[in-house]
């Protein structure tokens, strides 16, 4: 399994002529140039020069490393990166990369591949390794048993520490690609029962057993235990791993905090683009370009029938319009400045619901919380906009009128914003992917309707 950082280090390389340096290497097809180039890149630019190049050119960059290099760069790409070059490999290539990476960056990246292409890669896979895919692919992937890792050690309670340490030594190698903090105490049904910390076993006497080491009953997670109730406990517990257990207790894996940190960062990043409607929560400019396409306009298409709807309105009041000339310029703000308001509270119950701090039946209280918001709010932006609109024209009922539909509509924007978020998550939809769009729509025709009905009933005094 490989680290998540580079094996060796260098000098790092000067960008921009990075490119041209990279199309040298291509071209004379040096393996150790190419090791030597990826370790010499600053963090975090493997990423942004990979997607800048073209699928052959990405696959013949890869085809000079050796798989422990490729696997490293495969893992820090982002997923939906990773797995398009891969899917670009032969079976085989992939399958002597993917052996390489950590358990838990096997099973993500593979999981984004089509099953048949995936089973392929698996078929050619260290019997072993694939095995482990296929058991960490059966868990999802926000769940301890999604983001665990399985590269660990455990030992039987009834072993000593001259047992271990001998294991120790016989497999150090492969146990120096394990990020070990922990020894686990297991029984002999696989049970976790204890924890020993390394320098407590390096410091006991060769003869003395596990189970009179071990800190028994350690703290641990099930495998179903959610990405956000784990965010709660590394929050409270300074840790930098948690053992996962079956339903019967059974040590599975581990899962780190780091992980769980970047799968945090991972969903809140998916989360805000389908808050501004990509269709499927996750876009880069690497993707073809059809597939770019078709994930934003699936979403715009339906937007253009909800502008129709909310334009629809200031047809209807189209006499009042042309009458009072000065509505028009009001209209946008008013239903704009509701919006931004409405879009407020549907940060903060969508952030509640993943945070666990209030649930859809919670409606009564949130209802309560945003009417009194959105009263002091609406009231305090209606008076601004009313005395603009009075300074602007001179007419006191224009500043009422503008005032006074700027103020209803940012309550029930508000009342609306808090509670769409709410009404989709009992209904098991996403609330990130609809809650803008809904709001917007609704937020508009009202706005409309409020500022010109209000109009329409004040209209001999306004003209």
């Amino acid at each position: 399994m490989n680290d998540s950082q580079p094996l060796s280090e260098s000098t790092h390389i000067e960008l921009p002529d990075v490119w041209d340096q990279l199309d040298e290497i291509v071209k004379a097809g040096e393996s150790e140039a190419a090791i030597n180039f990826l370790n010499a890149l600053p963090p975090g630019e493997e990423a942004r020069i990979l997607a800048q190049l073209s699928i052959d050119e990405q696959q013949a960059f890869l085809n000079l490393l050796d798989g422990e290099h490729a696997a490293w760069l495969m893992e820090a790409l982002p997923d939906l990166q990773a797995a398009a070059l891969l899917s670009s490999l032969s079976p085989e290539q992939a399958a002597h990369i993917v052996d390489e990476m950590n358990s838990d960056e096997q099973a993500d990246l593979l999981d984004q591949l089509p099953e048949e292409q995936s089973e392929k890669i698996l078929e050619v896979m260290d019997p072993e390794e694939a095995e482990n895919v296929r058991f960490l692919s059966k868990y999802t992937r926000l769940c301890a048993g999604g983001l665990m890792i399985t590269e660990l050690l455990s030992f039987e309670e009834s072993q000593t520490v001259d047992d271990v340490v001998s294991d120790l030594r016989q497999n150090a190698e492969q146990y120096a690609e394990y990020n070990v903090q922990y020894i686990y105490v297991i029984n002999q049904d696989l049970q976790l029962v204890g924890v020993l910390r390394l320098r407590d076993l390096l410091m006991a006497p060769p003869g003395k057993r596990l189970s009179n080491l071990m800190i028994p009953s350690p703290l641990c997670v099930p495998d179903s235990t959610s990405l956000q109730e784990l965010q709660h406990f590394f929050d409270s517990h300074p840790l930098f791993g948690l053992p996962v257990v079956d339903e019967a207790n059974v040590l599975v894996g581990v899962v780190r905090r780091e992980d769980v940190e970047e799968a945090g960062e991972e969903q809140a990043g998916k989360t805000f683009l389908r808050f501004a409607g990509i269709m499927g929560g996750e876009e880069l400019r690497s993707l073809p370009l059809k597939i770019r396409s078709a994930r934003r306009l699936s979403w715009l298409s339906i937007n253009i029938v909800l502008n129709i709807v909310a334009a629809s309105v200031i047809a209807m009041y189209e006499d009042t319009l042309s009458s009072v000339i000065a509505l028009a310029v009001f209209l946008p703000i008013v239903s704009d400045m509701s919006g931004c308001t409405g879009n407020q509270a549907i940060a903060v119950s969508t952030r509640e619901l993943v945070l666990g701090v209030i649930r859809p039946r919670d409606w009564v209280y949130v209802f309560k919380k945003e009417f009194a918001l959105g009263m002091v709010n609406g009231l305090a932006l209606g008076f601004l906009l009313g005395i603009v609109a009075y300074i602007w024209k001179g007419n006191g009922y224009l500043g009422l009128v503008i005032g006074g539909a700027l103020a209803a509509n940012t309550l029930m924007a508000v009342c609306l914003g808090a509670l769409i978020p709410m009404v989709l998550k009992g209904f098991k939809l996403d609330p990130a992917l609809a809650s803008g769009p809904i709001l917007t729509t609704i937020t508009d025709m009202c706005g409309f309707f409020l500022v010109l009905s209000l109009a329409q009933a004040f209209l001999p005094l306004l003209t």
